[in-house]
């Protein structure tokens, strides 16, 4: 996080903390959360960061799907508080690994919850797929068949990014329907055919304007490739793909290697024949406004299937909570608000947009009242 946006976050903390300290443990519980998640230093930070701080262990296993056993990591406190939480990534290769995946899970289990990282297939692929929603239901019903996991039989849904609104699409399943105490969509989707639209044009659903971040726009191609390039390309267009995808992923922790990788990516383009090599120029060059609108007419057919949009599926009947950075450009947080419009109707609704966080973590500028916004959604989640 940069600088500017400490300062801004540690003049918010002493508000924040003035107001927690009126309001009781549930609003401390939340400031706590917040203050590990921004990752703030200094006496004050850290002594709210430990308020009902617990150890954890972590470890390995194996959970059985309908599609297959998937990998999984469980995260277990010492000291127990709240339902344990099935938390999904998003669309990423780092499954359960992925840096700020283990770090939100390690959060939310120094605050007391069991948490459980189920690692769908489909998403180390980055594809969006139905079978996702099926992963995170029966991730969810195997943590409701411990009772050491569940002792009031009762689990939490978490998602990000994609898996948010998929989430909310496996919390209003029959199988789970009076056993979601709460589902988090963290920069998550409401209508799938809606968001890759605005991916691949830019406008929002209010006819306004947005630029789309290329990262989705290039993970739509690389799941409607067969239907632009002959079969025998398939396979070369997509492994150039993901080769960027990785060098992208590897800009946060290492330039010089994404450096490398991004040079592996233009290679592997100047192998290519026609019209992989002409789709691949556009990756490289990060060329949304002409690859844009080859991928939108296949876009509708992509995500039919209602059951990977939450706005399209039956809704949950346990509370729904909507958090979105409000400059995203990858998942608009518009998202959020139409999925609420959505849901209330059925069900209790927290929806919050907000500008300390961009897209699935915590990284922009606000004011005191940002983090009191803040604060409060996660205390009123925990305390579920």
């Amino acid at each position: 996080m940069k600088r500017a946006t400490r300062w801004t976050l540690w003049a918010g903390l002493l508000v924040v903390l003035g107001v927690g300290l009126s309001l009781g443990a549930e609003w401390l519980r939340g400031l706590s959360f917040v203050v590990r998640a921004a990752g703030l230093e200094g006496f004050v930070p850290r002594a709210v960061a430990e308020f009902q701080h617990s150890p954890f262990e972590t470890s390995e296993l194996r959970v059985p799907t309908r599609h297959g056993d998937v990998r999984a990591r469980l995260y277990r406190p010492r000291d127990v508080r709240g339902h344990t939480v099935v938390l999904t990534s998003g669309v990423h290769a780092g499954g359960i690994d992925e840096p700020r995946l283990v770090k939100l899970a390690q959060d939310l289990a120094t605050g007391g919850q069991w948490v459980l990282t189920p690692e769908p297939p489909d998403l180390l692929r980055y594809e969006i797929t139905p079978r996702i929603p099926d992963v995170i239901e029966d991730a969810a019903l195997w943590v409701l068949g411990r009772e050491e996991l569940s002792p009031q039989g009762k689990v939490d849904l978490f998602g990000i990014s994609f898996s948010g609104g998929l989430s909310v699409v496996a919390a209003g399943r029959p199988a789970l329907r009076d056993k979601v105490s709460s589902t988090l969509s963290f920069g998550g989707h409401g209508d799938l055919p809606r968001v890759l639209s605005f991916l691949c044009s830019g406008v929002l659903p209010d006819g306004s304007r947005l630029a789309p971040h290329d990262y989705g726009v290039v993970i739509i191609l690389l799941n409607v490739a067969d239907r632009l390039v002959p079969a025998e390309q398939v396979e070369s267009l997509r492994q150039g793909i993901l080769t960027f995808l990785r060098a992208s992923h590897q800009t946060q922790h290492d330039g010089a290697l994404a450096e490398r990788t991004f040079a592996e990516a233009r290679a592997l383009q100047g192998r290519m024949p026609e019209p992989a090599s002409t789709l691949m120029g556009y990756v490289n060059t990060r060329n949304v406004a002409v690859l844009g609108p080859l991928l939108l007419p296949f876009v509708q057919s992509f995500a039919a299937d209602p059951s990977m949009s939450p706005a399209r599926s039956p809704p949950p009947s346990s509370p729904v909570y909507l958090l979105h950075g409000a400059g995203d450009t990858v998942i608009p947080a518009m998202e959020s608000v139409l999925l609420a419009d959505v849901l209330r109707p059925h069900t209790q609704v927290h929806q919050l947009s907000t500008p300390l966080i961009s897209h699935a973590e915590v990284d922009g500028k606000a004011g005191a009242l940002d983090m009191v916004r803040m604060v409060g959604f996660w205390a009123n989640l925990l305390d579920e």
